[in-house]
């Protein structure tokens, strides 16, 4: 399993670097595909620390152009669920700044 994490972590990298050059599908993409794959895993604190970077990293993503898309929500809510199972410091941190331009606390 440890193997799949580590593609999954690849997979995030590359998603991050796309957004960085400005490929905003690509990235969302990526993250789609990380996000999948991660899924498939059973349950576990580091599948679950991935998939809220993965949601939080799509949700950053696509809301640099429309603050109101409907598939970026659902993401910053997937985002922010598992940043608070997992209780990850850096994790919760991103969920956070997420949220920091909203009406709503972590």
């Amino acid at each position: 399993m440890r193997n799949a994490f580590y593609n999954a972590a690849l997979i995030l990298k590359t998603g991050r670097e796309k957004a960085l050059e400005g490929d905003k599908s690509g990235a969302v993409s990526s993250f789609d595909k990380c996000i999948r794959e991660l899924k498939e895993l059973p349950p576990e604190r580091t599948r679950d620390v991935l998939l809220a970077h993965s949601y939080l990293a799509k949700y950053q993503t696509m809301t640099l152009e429309d603050k109101s898309n409907k598939r970026a929500q659902e993401s910053l809510h997937y985002g922010v669920s598992y940043a608070r199972s997992t209780r990850d410091p850096l994790a919760r941190a991103i969920a956070e700044e997420c949220l920091s331009g909203l009406d709503i606390a972590l």
